[in-house]
């Protein structure tokens, strides 16, 4: 078995040391039952009850508090797969293989059937398994045993067998530590924004959807969290429009009046040796998780859209899978997808008003529920320019801008930071899991 093994290792991952074994998964565990899928029939969404895990809620090797709740009685039947804090979980569907190490703060949630608890007799091994599991190496070997006949799924039985390489107890810690490192560094900065995400909608929100500050005045009271300058270029006053009350000397139009749609495109005359180019699948709520260079005549043909600092990009196929981006100090050859819409803004002062309007929870519903086609629903971009907005007095623009760019540009700061580090990530634990570097090297 472990020669099977290490061929198969070595087969997707490079030679390991002579002095490492090399064993099946399955001898990690607390005993034949220590692998189980969670909650196979939820029943309906019950507020209060116990948080039920599904694949959606897990991204990039964390999990977030689910906002579906299974009753008592569905935790109760599955109370063999509830957690209690220290198991290691592997997805079988959407991306199979995603492994999450559970945290005292995710113990009493229940897993969905697609995820599997496993069990392990050392649970401070979780985070080495996890770095194995993920690294290049425990793709492939994932890869290769996955049932493709319906969608890709991972299957318990091909978990248990999946290789292990052992180094010694001092090399796992150290692997362990490096990788707990790089993962914590990247959460918190994608926690940071997140805050700060949040942070920039609700400005949006309280100053050009609810009218915070104009309510203030209205009401003879000084407006909340601004100076008295800002605060005076708000009207104290509403009248109406086609869409309701607006602030006085305001007026309601689209994104149009602040943003030029797609004004650029490479065109087989005039285009760059090279583009990095951004797909669809690769942005999602202003992060852009990868970025691919290609030269220009082996690109594809929808890497067209040239990218300019203070551009917003929405996608318009399946606007519901929220694919948009805040694009900040880019490469000169930065091109998007003709999948999205880039919104250009017509002045730098309405950058960030144009990115928030566009990506606010209420645009992007619009744009799901008007999309058609289907399997296949988008929308033209034109209908992303036409979506509905105030149109404010020009210093109040500017005054937001202000205070929204730093925002952003810390979100832009931090994004580049979280990818760095994922690179070096990737760069050397398949280095430390193969054995090609080992911890020698650094104690001499």
């Amino acid at each position: 078995m472990s020669s099977e093994l290490r061929k198969l290792w070595e087969h997707a991952g490079g030679q390991l040391p002579d002095d490492w074994a090399i064993v099946p998964l399955e001898s990690f565990f607390w005993d034949t039952k220590s692998i189980a899928v969670g909650v196979m029939y939820p029943g309906p969404d019950t507020p209060g009850g116990t948080p039920l895990l599904k694949v959606g809620d897990i991204k990039d090797g964390a999990a977030i508090r689910p906002s579906y709740c299974i009753s008592a009685a569905t935790d109760e039947e599955h109370r063999r797969t509830k957690l209690v804090g220290d198991e290691l979980l592997i997805t079988l569907v959407g991306n199979p293989g995603e492994c999450v190490v559970v945290t005292p703060e995710m113990k009493g949630w229940n897993p969905a059937r697609a995820i599997a608890v496993i069990r392990l007799q050392d649970t401070s091994l979780r985070t080495y398994l996890k770095t194995v599991l993920e690294s290049t190496a425990g793709r492939h070997l994932i890869d290769a045993v996955l049932n493709t006949t319906v969608q890709k799924t991972l299957n318990l039985k091909d978990i248990r067998k999946l290789p292990i390489p052992l180094p010694t107890d001092a090399e796992i810690k150290w692997i362990s530590g490096v990788s707990e490192a790089l993962t914590s560094r990247t959460t918190l900065l994608r926690e940071n924004n997140a805050t700060l995400e949040a942070i920039a909608q609700a400005l949006f929100k309280s100053w050009f959807v609810d009218f915070d500050p104009v309510r203030a005045k209205l009401e003879g009271r000084a407006p909340e969290g601004m100076d008295e300058a800002t605060a005076r270029l708000f009207p104290d006053s509403f009248e109406e429009s086609e869409l309701g009350l607006v602030p006085k000397g305001w007026r309601i139009g689209t994104l149009d009046d602040l943003s030029d749609l797609n004004p650029e495109s490479w065109s087989a005359k005039s285009h760059p040796d090279t583009v990095a180019y951004i797909d669809l699948a690769n942005a999602k709520d202003n992060e852009i998780a990868s970025v691919t260079d290609f030269a220009f005549d082996d690109a594809p043909s929808r890497a067209r859209r040239v990218l300019r600092d203070g551009d917003t990009i929405v996608g318009t196929v399946r606007p519901g899978n929220r694919s948009f981006a805040f694009i900040h100090e880019p490469a000169r050859n930065l091109t998007a997808s003709t999948g999205f819409a880039v919104l250009r803004p017509t002045a730098p002062a309405n950058a960030e008003f144009v990115y928030l309007a566009a990506t606010q929870d209420a645009s992007i519903e619009q744009l799901a529920h008007v999309a058609d086609g289907g399997a296949y629903p988008a929308v033209r971009p034109d209908v992303v320019a036409g979506l509905n907005c105030v149109v404010p007095d020009e210093n109040v623009l500017k005054a937001f801008h202000e205070v929204a760019a730093p925002l952003l540009v810390k979100v832009a700061k931090n994004q580049a930071q979280a990818q760095n580090l994922t690179n070096l990530r990737d760069t050397l634990l398949p280095r430390l899991i193969s054995g090609q570097l080992r911890i020698s090297e650094f104690s001499e």
